[in-house]
């Protein structure tokens, strides 16, 4: 069997390179669901189905002996189900809330992923960790819901938004448990294959049409497939082999930093000093907590 321990005494650099162009490719994701101009979960449904297409034949050549183990194929039905819920939780709050309400919600994933770390997997995070994980939140706040910070209100978009940030910690939690039994690619595609089944069942009861698009909204479809499930969901996925949950998740949280940069130049929006801040303080705020997790494995090396 090929197992992946979820975590080594001294990681190396790829682990957190993983980490860096998962980022990058989650960030890219709000702008593909912009350009396709489509219904949320109808997006999410061919993000999902290309994708798994793609690491079809990659998860199929992997130890051929023992492919599938059977706690691993549990928890990435887990996680795909989690990640569908997920995604289409966040882009139905979409059109019931702003975008910026629904972007902070969802991302307080990390703060349930570290509880439930603590709570089922008797993670002990120092001091260190909670207070970077505090000044990314923060940051998150500040670039993505500085005018819910204003004014706030909570209605029903905000509260899908906050069960979707929920359901994507299922996601992450049952991916850290998952890679301790199915390499990356083949829990990615597995994952990635129950997510697309889940979206295809809640389009048809929603009614979305599933055909009839433009050109520029299939392109954009194949652009999430390839970039942020492929690409983006693969790099996650090898790191959570490799780090903890509760280190991923908080790093992830530089998503809407990476969205709000690429909208400048790619959607020609502009953002405000105070967005800049908030930019630097969740980098800030990610570099503490990969430090607490450094210091962690120098502490257990000793």
């Amino acid at each position: 069997m090929n197992n992946v321990p979820a975590n080594h005494t001294r990681p190396s650099a790829l682990p957190y390179l993983a980490i860096a162009f998962g980022v990058f490719a989650l960030g890219c994701s709000a702008l593909f669901v912009r350009w396709a101009n489509a219904p949320g979960p109808v997006t999410g449904l061919y993000r999902m189905a290309i994708a798994s297409l793609v690491l079809l034949p990659l998860s199929f050549r992997q130890d051929v002996r023992h492919p599938w183990p059977r706690k691993g194929v549990v928890f990435a039905i887990l996680g795909g189900a989690s990640l569908a819920l997920d995604i289409a939780l966040w882009t139905t709050s979409i059109f019931m809330t702003k975008v910026a309400n629904a972007t902070l919600f969802a991302n307080t994933a990390p703060l349930w992923v570290a509880l439930a770390g603590m709570a089922f997997f008797g993670e002990r995070l120092p001091a260190l960790f909670w207070g970077g994980l505090a000044i990314t939140l923060t940051g998150g706040a500040i670039v993505a819901g500085s005018d819910f910070l204003v004014h706030p209100t909570l209605g029903w978009g905000d509260m899908l938004s906050l069960l979707a940030g929920l359901f994507y910690a299922g996601y992450y939690l049952c991916t850290q448990a998952g890679r301790r039994h199915l390499d990356s690619a083949r829990y990615v595609w597995l994952a990635g294959a129950v997510s697309a089944v889940c979206l295809l069942v809640i389009c048809l009861a929603a009614g979305f049409p599933l055909t009839g698009y433009p050109p520029q909204t299939y392109l954009a479809f194949a652009a999430a497939a390839l970039i942020t499930q492929a690409a983006g969901y693969l790099a996650v996925g090898y790191a959570l082999g490799h780090l903890p949950a509760s280190i991923v998740s908080p790093s992830m949280t530089g998503q809407p930093v990476v969205s709000a940069l690429l909208a400048i130049p790619l959607l020609g929006e502009t953002l405000t000093p105070i967005q800049w801040l908030g930019g630097a303080v969740v980098i800030t705020g990610i570099y503490l907590v990969n430090r607490s997790h450094h210091d962690r494995s120098v502490d257990t090396a000793a």
